[in-house]
Parts: C-alpha cells; structure tokens; sequence
C-alpha cells in the first residue's frame, strides 16, 4: 500500500520502512522516549532486581534488573478503536478516587 500510495517500487518501500524501523529499535535501545503524535509512545522502563521464588522447589532464586519496552497507544488510535467497537459498548475506563 505504501508503495502504491507513494508512487515508488516495493522494493524503494520495503527499504524505507525498514530504514524507519531500524531507527526506533536502536532509539529504544539506547533508552530514548519516542513520541508519535496520536499514534502512541514507546519507553524503556527499567525493573529493578528482585527476588523470586522456583514454583517448583522453592528455592529463592535472585531475579536481576530488566529493561523492558512500553507502549501507550495514542488517543487517534484509542478513539478508532472505541469506535469499532459492533457492540457499542464502550470499554471500562479508569477512575480516580476523589480526594
């Protein structure tokens, strides 16, 4: 579709793309916040060492720190997904308690 959209081979969109993609990993890999309006935020959060328990012989076992990807969908995106819903139920949102 791209290609089509852009009027340039498969191969010249293929290349971009991934060019495109190449450039977010290596952006979360070095730990940076990507924001992309009304599509979403990707994040690298940090979970510190812990420990955890081998369900199987309950040994203690040492958990180390971990990096993991995030990803908050965008309100365009939420807002076309709401909209889809067939049964025009609209998903539970969260509340905050009043103080």
């Amino acid at each position: 579709r791209i290609a089509d959209a852009q009027n340039v081979s498969r191969a010249v969109a293929k290349q971009i793309v991934q060019a495109f993609l190449d450039e977010i990993i290596a952006s979360v890999v070095a730990g940076h916040r990507l924001e992309f309006r009304d599509f979403g935020v990707f994040e690298v959060r940090e979970r510190g060492p812990r420990s955890g328990q081998n369900p199987k012989t309950h040994e203690v076992v040492h958990v180390p720190k971990r990096r993991r990807l995030r990803f908050k969908v965008g309100r365009t995106i939420r807002q076309k997904l709401e909209g889809g819903l067939s049964t025009g139920a609209k998903p539970a949102s969260k509340t905050r308690a009043s103080s």
